[in-house]
């Protein structure tokens, strides 16, 4: 099964693979405090930050287990962030996960609704799990509210890479 949602387009997005040179377009989000403001065990230093994101990704995208993907700007054709679909492990248990991400200055516009939906609706008519998920730090209400808005519910409340995480989930 095919989890990377490649060429996959929304109303105002455009989703593509990240490549090595998207590396600057990613740095700020990883250079801004707010980024990691709820997450503990991430790098201090930006660029390797940025660096482990990336070889993440890409060993995911190798391994066939999903994977974050540029959001292009349709008008602009600006990087705004990333979002995608993670095979992930939970508690013992294999998930999917909506992921998502966006540079700061593009939070509160509805870019991580849109995408975090249209991740959801491909999910959906592919048929490529009964739910899915999103794992989300239980302070970071932006992102709860993000997935709220895809008409996901916290379903489960656990830690995950050393963080208290809720586990919003929808059936599809």
């Amino acid at each position: 099964m095919d989890y990377v949602l490649n060429n996959l387009s929304s109303e105002r997005l455009l989703f593509r693979k990240l490549v090595p040179d998207d590396f600057e377009f990613w740095l700020p989000f990883h250079e801004d405090s707010r980024s990691s403001k709820y997450w503990v065990g991430l790098p201090q230093n930006p660029e390797q930050a940025c660096r482990e994101d990336f070889e993440r990704t890409f060993f995911r995208y190798r391994n066939n287990l999903g994977g974050k993907l540029a959001l292009i700007e349709k008008n602009t054709g600006t990087f705004i962030g990333l979002c995608g679909l993670l095979v992930q492990q939970i508690d013992q248990n294999q998930e999917l996960e909506i992921a998502y991400s966006l540079l700061p200055k593009y939070w509160k516009k509805g870019y991580a609704t849109e995408a975090a939906q249209a991740c959801k609706l491909c999910a959906t008519e592919h048929q490529l799990a009964p739910s899915l998920i999103s794992i989300i730090h239980i302070d970071n209400l932006p992102s709860q509210k993000v997935a709220r808005n895809n008409l996901m519910k916290p379903t489960a409340k656990t830690i995950y890479h050393h963080n208290p995480v809720y586990i919003f989930r929808v059936k599809i």
